[in-house]
């Protein structure tokens, strides 16, 4: 409950299918915890939840009470005291208490979000309009654009306005160091089974982390509004094991691979028709 780094949830088991961190219908709570600051994100919730819970409940009984209590058949005369020391003291330290026991959680929910002082790898996320580019220095400074699936070109499985033709791959259970930047306009990279936001700002370069305790796919989107393409902007992070990771790097630095900073690459035609369609709507 004190929003410290939680215990990590145990990577998937032999033969457990892979988590899927999505949206779905009818979902009630924050979505499930994958990694270990989601997993703190989650009891931060559960602090400030059940603390709404009991000051609501307080004070609806003592406007139920006072109702009842004062009410003019009951006190033909009201009373005309005015000041109450005790009382007035109470209703000053007692809010103060409250919000020292939300804030010094929620102080260090942040800075345990903020940095990993001991990544594995380290992964550069630029955004753009309306597209991801990641770039691996690490493993070889290669980088690749993350487009978002059009509807008519969905396969089975893929997920309507969340899906990308390449996806973040990450190893699972490592600590992951994000560098964020933005080249246009201000973006924000949010992936909420995970628990990372982080703003992509031109000019500036800002650090996050995550880790992925077990394999899976883990959806998230721009939630800045960013332009007229903003709610078509998702992000996907495949966390697979070690082994596949490796192999992964190995076809990508093939596929990928590039000497120095990636140039930026044009929109393609599927992103600039769609912004188009929107436009004439």
């Amino acid at each position: 409950m004190s929003g410290a780094p939680a215990f990590a949830q145990p990577v998937a088991g032999e033969g457990e299918p892979p988590m899927i961190g999505a949206p779905y219908n009818w979902g009630m709570n924050l979505q499930p915890a994958a990694g270990p600051i989601k997993d703190a994100i989650h009891d931060f919730n559960s602090l400030v939840l059940w603390l709404m819970i009991i000051i609501t409940a307080f004070v609806g009984i003592l406007l139920a009470w006072v109702a009842f209590r004062f009410r003019a058949s009951a006190n033909p005369v009201p009373s005309r005291t005015s000041h109450h020391t005790l009382l007035e003291i109470a209703w000053t330290v007692v809010p103060v208490l409250i919000l020292l026991v939300i804030a010094i959680p929620s102080f260090r929910l942040m800075y345990y979000e903020d940095r990993a002082p001991d990544a594995t790898l380290t992964v550069n996320v630029t955004g753009r309009q309306w597209y991801w580019h990641y770039a691996y220095p690490d493993q070889g400074n290669f980088g690749f654009d993350s487009y978002p699936v059009q509807e008519a070109d969905l396969k089975p499985g893929q997920l309507r306005n969340l899906d990308v033709d390449e996806p973040m791959v990450i190893p699972v259970g490592q600590d992951i160091r994000i560098i964020t930047t933005g080249e246009d306009v201000i973006h924000s990279f949010f992936v909420p089974s995970l628990g990372v936001q982080k703003y992509t700002i031109p000019g500036r370069t800002l650090e996050t982390w995550l880790r992925a305790d077990r394999p899976g796919t883990y959806y998230g989107q721009c939630n800045q509004i960013c332009g007229q393409n903003h709610w078509l902007m998702p992000i996907v992070v495949k966390a697979v094991p070690q082994a596949e990771f490796e192999s992964w790097t190995a076809s990508a630095r093939q596929r990928f691979a590039a000497e120095g900073p990636v140039s930026p690459a044009p929109v393609p035609t599927k992103v600039a028709d769609a912004a188009a369609a929107t436009l004439a709507r």
